[in-house]
């Protein structure tokens, strides 16, 4: 795989759920993990179910870090999408299972990128716009 980021997905149990149904904490709270794991916010936007529930976006500059919450159930689902090096989503993910009051959570983590017969890093932003054609000389 050529690869263009990390993508953690973390099951968060337990959670406090008077918390999880706050829409204003919530988005605190993820623009801090954005902030906490090094990554440059861009823009949030977050959405507060009826009659519980909160779902949110944090754009970065890298990626995103989303939240879908259950607060009947005391849990959240988190993703962690990074691109380049300069971000740790595990320092996110640490802030977040304090800020949540989450007993217990469950990460996993997957490389995400273009399919490839050889495995590297490609480059966050390179200088050339589309390298499509020199990347499926490679794949095919």
């Amino acid at each position: 795989m050529k690869k263009l980021g990390r993508h953690v997905l973390a099951e968060f149990t337990n959670c406090d759920c008077d918390s999880l149904n706050d829409s204003a904490k919530i988005e605190f709270w993820l623009n801090e993990a954005a902030r906490v794991s090094g990554a440059t916010i861009v823009k949030s936007v977050f959405h507060h179910y009826n009659p519980h529930g909160v779902s949110g976006v944090v754009v970065i500059a890298e990626s995103h870090i989303s939240i879908h919450t259950w607060p009947e159930y005391g849990y959240a689902a988190v993703d962690f999408f990074t691109c380049g090096d300069n971000v740790d989503p595990f320092k996110a993910c640490d802030y977040l299972t304090e800020a949540l009051g989450a007993t217990d959570v469950l990460t996993r983590e997957f490389a995400r990128g273009i399919p490839s017969v050889s495995d590297s890093v490609l480059p966050h932003k390179p200088t050339v716009a589309c390298a499509t054609e020199e990347l499926a000389v490679e794949v095919g």
